[in-house]
């Protein structure tokens, strides 16, 4: 992905060295993730959430020690995607008379503490509609290279992407609808409703994606490829075949491998919003 050359945002609060504690809120890749480590270990996700929630501490500041990160340049690639994303959508709504209402990025390194409560690196990155702000932990790009066999900058960008698309979800309305659903319909349709969410996130990924690649030309020979493994990796159906054996579609929340992988390609191939509208996700 050629990023070098892109802006950078100034939209990012760099957390690295701190920590902070609470009340732990799921959601986002963070809900995955959590899936991810129940599966592999075979506990019940609900216990590994009992107990994030069971060690909040009060929230401490540490110093980062001076001098480079080996992290750096991960941050710094994210601090560039960040941007390209604020020039994309900020395009899009302009071409609707509309104005683009940028969202925040912080960087954490293990916790920190968030406007959905507190975060944890073992969520994986989330968006946050309370504050309007993307989460990350950089240890989840080491992860997506080793655990889910998605290397390249490209597959990283993918990720933020799909965090930045729940912000624009979120401005659109349409979590909110989500929301108001909840306890209102049964576990299983409220997943289904889930699902359509994010594989719309994964589409609106693929809508800037291609919207950057016109405006600055980002990509590169096997980037699209990136995202895809990136997308094929976290898919409910990989996750839980790979650990459990089998699948149980009622379960499943994000969508599945193929899902998307074509959400994404449609959002990349199309760049029209109008082509992965929330009632036609399917």
């Amino acid at each position: 992905m050629r990023w070098q050359d892109l802006g950078r945002s100034s939209n990012v609060e760099d957390r690295r060295g701190m920590s902070g504690g609470g009340k732990v809120a799921i959601g986002g890749i963070g809900a995955v993730i959590v899936l991810v480590i129940g599966l592999l270990t075979g506990q019940d996700p609900g216990v590994i959430l009992g107990n994030l929630q069971g060690n909040e501490s009060a929230e401490q500041v540490q110093t980062r020690p001076p001098g480079p990160r080996p992290d750096d340049r991960t941050a710094d690639m994210v601090s560039a995607v960040l941007k390209s994303t604020e020039d994309v959508w900020s395009n899009i709504y302009a071409e609707n008379d509309a104005q683009y209402e940028k969202p925040r990025l912080q960087i954490f390194e293990n916790a920190t503490q968030s406007g959905c409560g507190s975060a944890s690196s073992a969520m994986g990155p989330f968006y946050c509609p309370a504050d309007h702000k993307v989460y990350i932990d950089l240890s989840f790009c080491d992860q997506l290279r080793t655990r889910f066999k998605a290397p390249g900058d490209f597959a990283v960008a993918y990720v933020v992407a799909h965090e930045v698309g729940h912000h624009v979800q979120n401005l659109m309305g349409i979590s909110e609808q989500l929301q108001q659903q909840r306890g209102r319909i049964s576990e299983a349709e409220y997943n289904k409703l889930s699902v359509k969410l994010e594989l719309q996130a994964d589409f609106l990924a693929g809508v800037w994606a291609n919207h950057a690649q016109e405006m600055s030309n980002i990509l590169e020979p096997g980037d699209l490829e990136a995202a895809l493994k990136a997308a094929n990796a976290i898919g409910d159906d990989k996750l839980q075949k790979e650990s459990q054996g089998y699948v149980v579609p009622d379960a499943f929340t994000h969508g599945t491998s193929e899902q998307r992988m074509y959400w994404f390609k449609k959002g990349f191939d199309t760049g029209d919003l109008n082509q992965g509208k929330y009632e036609n996700i399917r």
